[in-house]
């Protein structure tokens, strides 16, 4: 009998010549287990560790999941009813927990340098009949990615990454600290902070930046530079430009593989974006984008000589990230701590607007005439950020921009007192204004924003059940 991708013909010529070669490698021992991944709703890795005789027949088989995995907020609690008809999600195939299948995408293919023997492969979610998952973010991102092509572009993304390394102190195993979620590791800091890139920090803690560079360089992950942040114990690393899916695919594996670096040596990595120390500053992810032209494979934002910043069609592409800032805001920033960022004069923006080379502004346009690097970096996201949607956010603003040849306008140099549009100041108001959004919801389907919004307003609903620490010592004794 033919096997799953087989029925459904789901792998191109070269994934199927990967796959051959992939088989090859798990039949010589190379690996003991495979690491089958599959990046869900949130951008977090799920999926099934098997053992190489198994992976082999996997590979062409799928991995079967339960559908009520896409049921999960960020407590991985499920918020949708998946025992009622069609699973909550008025979708044939997702009712009653039944099974979706993962399919590896071969070229993905890594070995874990931090586990011994152990390989790593990234996933597509596919539905029983082949088609694929609708709520699948990564096949999101590849529609969107197709349609650029069929304009004769590739999205180019370099990663600026900010986080947080703490030494752990307690990780909350006791019987009474677990709960969904369950009780925060208890930390200490590895740098004080407020030392913004001196050596002297740097060297301090250069027993983790020295794990970091082996690893990820191991790993296959296009590394540029490591730096200390500002902020207590807060690190920041930066990708070199990949294409397509690759920026996500990075994004996600290089999350994934930090925290367990870290965790293996006694240290807590996070990417959540404002965490509860003293003295915090906010992490943010800055997204540094470009257009490819696939004739000659020229950077197609280079402007002519004295033409000013970018070409026609990169301000076309500004100005759709511009007019599409507030609706796209949710999947650059979807976590409710994420919007404790925005706030004027701190270096994260607070209003769409761009500007030449301003670290205020939402937008920075760098480069310019006879400059390769010419790009478009976007302030506005969060570490935390699903990689898939928010480059996609990006590919469909600025796809809108291009065919309604959008103006920006002037650039802002004083971008926290331009007049300008504001960012959303909440979650709810965020999903809101995805809602509102129309050429958004056309892009991505009416029924992934309904779904993705359900997701997050009961993560909502949850936050506005609990009584926070201000509210008691702010009326527990005056009233």
């Amino acid at each position: 009998m033919a096997s799953f991708v087989d029925r459904h013909d789901l792998w191109t010529d070269e994934q199927a010549l990967q796959a051959a070669e992939l088989d090859r490698r798990l039949a010589s021992g190379e690996v003991d287990v495979v690491r089958f991944a599959w990046p869900d709703q949130h951008g977090l890795l799920r999926g099934k560790t098997l053992v190489a005789s198994e992976a082999r027949s996997a590979l062409r088989g799928g991995v079967n999941l339960t559908t009520t995995l896409l049921a999960k907020d960020t407590s991985h609690k499920t918020v949708f009813p998946v025992f009622s008809a069609g699973g909550g999600f008025a979708l044939p195939g997702l009712q009653g927990g039944a099974d979706f299948t993962l399919v590896a995408d071969p070229g993905t293919f890594r070995i874990l340098p931090w586990a011994k023997k152990t390989g790593w492969v990234l996933c597509d979610a596919y539905m029983a009949d082949g088609s694929p998952c609708p709520f699948a973010t990564r096949r999101i991102l590849q529609k969107a990615v197709d349609e650029l092509g069929r304009e004769g572009l590739d999205f180019v993304a370099g990663l600026e990454v900010e986080f947080h390394v703490f030494q752990l102190d307690d990780a909350r195993m006791v019987l009474a600290d677990s709960g969904q979620p369950g009780e925060p590791p208890r930390v200490s800091l590895l740098s004080h902070g407020h030392q913004y890139l001196t050596e002297l920090r740097y060297d301090r803690v250069d027993a983790v930046m020295q794990v970091l560079h082996d690893q990820l360089i191991a790993l296959g992950l296009p590394l540029r530079s490591l730096e200390i942040e500002f902020g207590p114990s807060q690190f920041e690393l930066t990708f070199g430009p990949t294409v397509g899916l690759m920026p996500a695919d990075t994004m996600v594996l290089l999350r994934s593989a930090i925290k367990q670096i870290c965790q293996r040596q006694g240290w807590h990595a996070t990417f959540m974006c404002r965490p509860k120390i003293p003295n915090v500053m906010s992490s943010g992810w800055h997204l540094h984008q470009s257009l490819r032209r696939r004739g000659d494979g020229a950077n197609a934002f280079i402007p002519e000589e004295g033409a000013g910043d970018l070409s026609p069609l990169g301000l076309h592409w500004l100005a759709g990230l511009k007019a599409h800032a507030v609706g796209a805001s949710v999947l650059a920033c979807p976590t409710i701590n994420g919007y404790r960022r925005y706030r004027p004069f701190s270096l994260a923006p607070d209003r769409a607007i761009w500007a030449r080379d301003n670290r205020g502004a939402m937008l920075r346009v760098l480069g310019g005439p006879g400059d390769a690097g010419t790009r478009i970096e976007n302030r506005v996201g969060e570490p935390a950020a699903n990689p898939y949607l928010y480059l996609a956010s990006q590919i469909h603003a600025g796809l809108d921009g291009m065919v309604r040849r959008l103006d920006p306008g002037p650039s802002a140099d004083a971008p926290y007192e331009t007049p300008a549009e504001p960012l959303p100041r909440s979650l709810g108001d965020a999903l809101a204004a995805l809602q509102a959004d129309e050429v958004l919801v056309e892009r991505f389907g009416r029924t992934f924003v309904d779904y993705y919004c359900h997701i997050k307003q009961a993560e909502i609903a949850r936050f506005n059940l609990e009584v926070s620490e201000w509210e008691h010592r702010e009326y527990f004794d005056m009233y």
